[in-house]
């Protein structure tokens, strides 16, 4: 499917040059470890004709958006459904438009070739010269709220349900919920194990799905008993519009459309590190 991942290092070990992870970031890291892993053994039929994983060839980056941003728990927890072409796909960060990443979030790291790539859609990396609509206007709201990306990440974490792109042989994307019903039942088993272990290292108050696919299997998550009876209760969920080109809503203004709706929801960008 694509280049492989260095060796997992124990947990909480220092490990390329990285300090010790906290324990919430290594069960995070652990975590999408053991889905890459599993989804790497499942096959597609067509429409997909490629299928490319960032949490092995694009993993450097991931771990260190992990070990920077997601070291300590969090009041409000973002979920998109999977990886933009020009996002996620280029840098392994969720939404993750090269500038945002490198600029705001101070994140360059090295990225690997996948072994069967799309030739229209190339793997390169922190050089991809195109910018990733839905990353740009998410990352922008976050930037233009908070300010700094430690500000913003002090209470505010951002994940993907599913880190598989699936391309079709157009190059076109084809999102998760548009697979065949076994697809997708073996996807969402591993993502949904994936997404408890996040939800039950990070804690979160509120968990908000960015559109409506991640709402719903946030939902499914917390009812079916895969994250601790006491935390489910506890956690909020929620959704906003998904900021991607292809929806009319968002394209009249989305940064602003988010406002409202966390506005209806009660929850303030506040921003200060919270003891838990």
């Amino acid at each position: 499917m694509s280049a492989s991942r260095p060796p997992a290092a124990e947990a909480g070990a220092a490990d390329g040059g990285h300090p010790p992870a906290t324990p919430v970031a290594a069960a995070l890291l652990g975590a999408a470890r053991a889905l890459s892993d599993t989804l790497a053994a499942l096959a597609f039929a067509p429409p997909v004709a490629h299928v490319y994983d960032p949490l092995r060839y694009a993993w450097a980056p991931y771990e260190e958006y992990v070990r920077r941003y997601g070291a300590t728990r969090k009041r409000v927890v973002l979920l998109g459904m999977n990886p933009g072409p020009f996002g996620m796909m280029q840098t392994g960060v969720p939404f993750g438009e090269v500038a945002a990443v490198r600029d705001w979030m101070g994140i360059r790291a090295p990225v690997a070739a996948p072994g069967r790539q799309h030739p229209r859609r190339p793997i390169e990396g922190f050089a991809c010269p195109r910018s990733e609509v839905s990353g740009r206007r998410l990352w922008g709201w976050a930037a233009a709220r908070f300010g700094t990306a430690e500000a913003f990440f002090a209470e505010w974490f951002v994940l993907n349900y599913c880190p598989l792109a699936f391309l079709e042989e157009s190059g076109r994307n084809l999102t998760p919920d548009r697979l065949p019903a076994a697809e997708l039942r073996a996807v969402e088993e591993a993502c949904d194990r994936h997404l408890a272990a996040a939800l039950a290292a990070l804690a979160p108050q509120w968990a908000i799905g960015v559109g409506g696919f991640a709402e719903r299997r946030l939902r499914a998550v917390l009812a079916r008993g895969a994250v601790a009876p006491a935390l489910a209760r506890a956690i909020r969920v929620g959704q906003i519009l998904h900021p991607s080109p292809a929806s009319p809503a968002a394209n009249r203004g989305w940064a602003e459309a988010a406002d409202a709706t966390f506005a209806a929801l009660g929850i303030a960008p506040a921003t200060g590190t919270r003891a838990r």
